[in-house]
């Protein structure tokens, strides 16, 4: 198992909003792949290799004069993030649908309950980009349709599209550790028709799906944009998530390259889902 070190970040601020949705988008921006809002700010995790002394130094909303905010930092190491997360993780419902929680929370009364045991892996709802491709599943059909959940992280996404009848899925990330989180998510949701695959886009070539679902950064979705238009069946649907409402011209052109048709747009605190068809 690769030994992923991550800095964790635990920002205090006053007020809370909307300075905490400003401090995330531009956390995004500099390389932090995952968050956890609390009522006193957020905590932001970024891998230790893509960490620098001077990370914050571009974050705009720390020299505010209108907002305080304070911080604290620490290295977490998979050993110790199963207790970082119980510190910070609380569950989560999405369109009073779809509960996703951890190991330790009651079940929710919602009609699909999905638990996850997100050690280091990115995907628990929490985030924007998780949450609205969530809703994505929710609003569309996927039964009997075969899936690719690409950068599956924790598997949730995966997970989600099996409950609401889809088959056979592959669920795949070229992180050994949400790798091997994905295989365990996968197990403790009783589920029958996924195959997680450690990998990236190469491993998609002779593979065709009815539904793709990436939930990445912008730029490995416009490296690997046409691997996925070659893998969608005809009349297929991808559902792209991962960058920000700035970035949506430059994403929506380079799926049109590739004859995929814009049909919808997600947003949420300045993250977008699109949505299109083949």
């Amino acid at each position: 198992m690769s030994n992923t070190i991550y800095i964790g970040y635990y920002f205090k601020v006053k007020p809370v909003q909307p300075a905490t949705e400003i401090l995330i988008a531009e956390l995004g921006y500099a390389g932090f792949e995952s968050f956890v809002e609390n009522e006193d700010g957020v905590t932001a995790y970024i891998q230790k290799e893509e960490w620098r002394s001077d990370i914050l130094e571009d974050i705009q909303i720390l020299k505010s004069e209108e907002f305080k905010i304070n911080y604290t930092f620490e290295e977490i190491e998979q050993t110790n993030w199963n207790e970082a997360w119980e510190k910070n993780f609380n569950p989560i419902v999405v369109d009073g649908k779809c509960a996703v929680r951890a190991p330790f929370h009651e079940k929710f009364n919602t009609e699909y309950d999905i638990v996850i045991e997100p050690k280091m892996s990115f995907g628990t709802g929490h985030h924007e980009t998780t949450h609205m491709m969530i809703q994505q599943i929710l609003k569309n059909d996927f039964t009997n349709k075969s899936v690719l959940d690409m950068g599956c992280g924790t598997g949730v996404l995966a997970i989600l599209a099996e409950i609401k009848g889809a088959k056979p899925i592959d669920a795949v990330d070229y992180d050994n550790w949400c790798y091997l989180n994905s295989l365990e998510n996968v197990e403790r949701n009783n589920c029958k028709c996924i195959t997680v695959i450690e990998g990236d886009a190469s491993v998609l070539e002779n593979k065709k799906y009815d539904v793709i679902l990436a939930n990445i950064n912008r730029n490995i979705l416009l490296q690997d944009m046409q691997a996925y238009a070659t893998s969608l069946n005809k009349n297929g649907m991808l559902f792209l998530s991962g960058f920000y409402t700035e970035d949506i011209a430059v994403i929506k052109n380079e799926c049109e390259k590739y004859l995929l048709k814009f049909e919808e747009k997600l947003e949420r605190n300045h993250w977008v889902s699109l949505k299109f068809i083949n």
